[in-house]
């Protein structure tokens, strides 16, 4: 099976893939429809890539591209996720889904809820969420390309952030990523508003 991998390579899952024997091709940049790589790929994981995929890609593709969002969808869509549980004081989590033509929209195949600890910082509580998307993925792709999953589309609510949406946001991050995150607790309401 040929995968590609859309994102930083992640040394766990690469070793499950090796088990596995499937070929995989690593790639961060904007990939457009007219690249090869759509034609050689059976599947492909969306996991920290950071570019939209265009439409004609989703809709030619459709359920052969999946993500890996750090976030309990249809919370904290978007760029983000983990920063925007603590700050909107969310559901935190990690959630599996199809790739469609929106911003992490598409039906659900597996989600986990992640509990946070009291002295977490937004860079530990980043990490346990990486951690738990590498366990989901590795119980869910097997799975998902068995055809074993009924997709679940996600309800019409939940929030959706930009990157730059953060940039009014950075005072209040005292020690950047290492902030504990019970200094972020709630200070934004779902409008966007500081409480």
């Amino acid at each position: 099976m040929n995968i590609l991998w859309m994102g930083p390579p992640n040394v766990a899952l690469s070793l499950f893939f090796k088990k596995r024997r499937y070929q995989v091709k690593y790639r961060e940049d904007v990939i457009p429809f007219n690249d090869p790589i759509w034609d050689w790929m059976d599947y492909s994981i969306s996991f920290g890539y950071k570019h939209i995929i265009a439409s004609d890609i989703t809709q030619h593709y459709w359920g052969r591209i999946i993500n890996v969002h750090i976030s309990l969808l249809p919370w904290n869509r978007g760029a983000d996720p983990n920063l925007w549980s603590f700050l909107e004081d969310t559901p935190k989590g990690v959630s599996i889904h199809l790739i469609d033509d929106g911003v992490d929209t598409g039906p659900i195949l597996k989600q986990k809820e992640v509990q946070m600890l009291a002295n977490d910082t937004l860079a530990t509580s980043y990490d346990r969420l990486v951690r738990q998307g590498e366990v989901l993925l590795v119980d869910t792709f097997p799975k998902y390309v068995g055809r074993h999953f009924k997709p679940t589309p996600q309800p019409n609510l939940g929030t959706v952030h930009k990157s730059s949406d953060k940039e009014k946001w950075f005072s209040v991050l005292k020690n950047g990523w290492d902030t504990p995150v019970k200094d972020l607790k709630g200070l934004v309401d779902n409008r966007g508003t500081k409480n």
